[in-house]
C-alpha cells in the first residue's frame, strides 16, 4: 500500500473504542466488488466481508455481513433475526438509511445502530475484513472485537 488512507468515521469509531485494525486502501476503479477488492488485497475472499442491509416483514432494518463471493440466503437470514421475511432493501434508500453508499457500506458506524448478523465463518477466522465506510477503504480487525462492538451475533446465512 503506497499512501495510508484518509481517516473515516469507521476508523474514527474503532480507535475510539480502542480496537486496534489495520487500513487497506484499493483502487476503486479496477472494481468495487467485493472479489475485486479481495484480489486486489491480495486477501483470502473468505475473510472480506460485504455488509447487506434488509428489511423484515415486520418493518424493521437488519445488517447482514457474510463473505464476499457467498449469497445471502433470505430465509435463512430471516430466521436468523426471527422474521418471517427479510428482503434486501432498494440501493437508493441505503445512503438515507444508513450514511453510506453502494460499496462503502460498513457495519460500524451506520447513522443508527440496526440489529447486526454475521456469518457463522467470522468466529473461526483470526481477522476478517469490513468496508471502512467509503469506497476505496477496508479495514481489517479481529472479528470477536467487530461483532462486540455492534452488538451482532452469528448464524448460517449463506446458500
Amino acid at each position: 500500500m503506497s499512501k495510508q488512507p484518509e481517516k473515516t468515521n469507521v476508523m474514527r469509531v474503532l480507535e475510539q473504542k480502542k480496537i486496534p485494525y489495520v487500513s487497506h486502501a484499493y483502487d476503486a476503479g479496477a472494481g468495487i466488488d467485493g472479489a475485486s477488492v479481495a484480489r486486489q488485497l491480495g486477501q483470502d475472499p473468505e475473510t472480506v466481508f460485504k455488509t447487506l442491509v434488509a428489511r423484515g416483514a415486520s418493518g424493521g432494518l437488519y445488517v447482514f455481513d457474510i463473505p464476499v463471493e457467498e449469497s445471502l440466503d433470505l430465509k435463512k437470514a430471516a430466521k436468523a433475526v426471527g422474521e418471517k421475511s427479510v428482503a434486501m432493501i432498494h440501493q437508493k434508500e441505503l445512503l438515507p438509511l444508513t450514511g453510506y453508499i453502494h460499496g462503502g457500506c460498513s457495519p460500524v458506524g451506520m447513522k443508527k445502530q440496526y440489529p447486526t448478523v454475521f456469518h457463522e465463518t467470522a468466529e473461526i477466522l483470526d481477522t476478517i475484513l469490513v468496508s471502512a465506510g467509503k469506497v476505496g477503504v477496508q479495514v481489517e480487525l479481529e472479528p470477536a472485537a467487530l461483532i462486540a462492538l455492534v452488538g451482532g451475533t452469528t448464524a448460517d446465512l449463506t446458500v
